[in-house]
């Protein structure tokens, strides 16, 4: 069964101050092409090919699936969202890895089994720095 890779978008999306505030749903939409490398290539530690999950809330929302990306628009927190989602996964047996700096999502997910990782294990590396690495 292939690893399912959650990305809270807004967490992500939020941990650089590249001007992402003047356009949230341009900016999920960059993040969504992104992360079609890794849904065949993988991420450290986790061989593609991969499930990847983006979960968009507020003005990302209606955000689209591209070919190796599912977007999943949050009704309401995508905190909580996320969470039903790595509960109804980790259920059925899936291997999880939820990509978020949020301290309190992170310890609500791995109740559930779910591995965590930083942010800048799937934002775009200057200079070809290393990806971070996972959290247990």
């Amino acid at each position: 069964m292939r690893t399912l890779v959650v990305v809270d978008a807004a967490n992500v999306i939020g941990s650089v101050p590249d001007g992402w505030w003047r356009d949230r749903r341009g900016a999920a939409e960059r993040l969504r092409d992104h992360l079609r490398t890794y849904a065949d290539e993988g991420l450290p530690g986790h061989p593609g090919p991969l499930r990847v999950l983006l979960v968009v809330e507020g003005a990302a929302r209606g955000v689209g699936s591209v070919p190796g990306v599912q977007v999943e628009s949050a009704p309401g927190s995508g905190d909580d969202r996320i969470v039903e989602l790595v509960a109804e996964a980790t259920g059925g047996g899936a291997a999880v890895l939820v990509v978020t700096a949020d301290r309190e999502l992170r310890r609500r997910v791995e109740a559930y089994g779910a591995r965590c990782a930083g942010p800048r294990t799937v934002r775009p590396q200057r200079g070809g720095g290393a990806a971070e690495g996972e959290r247990t």
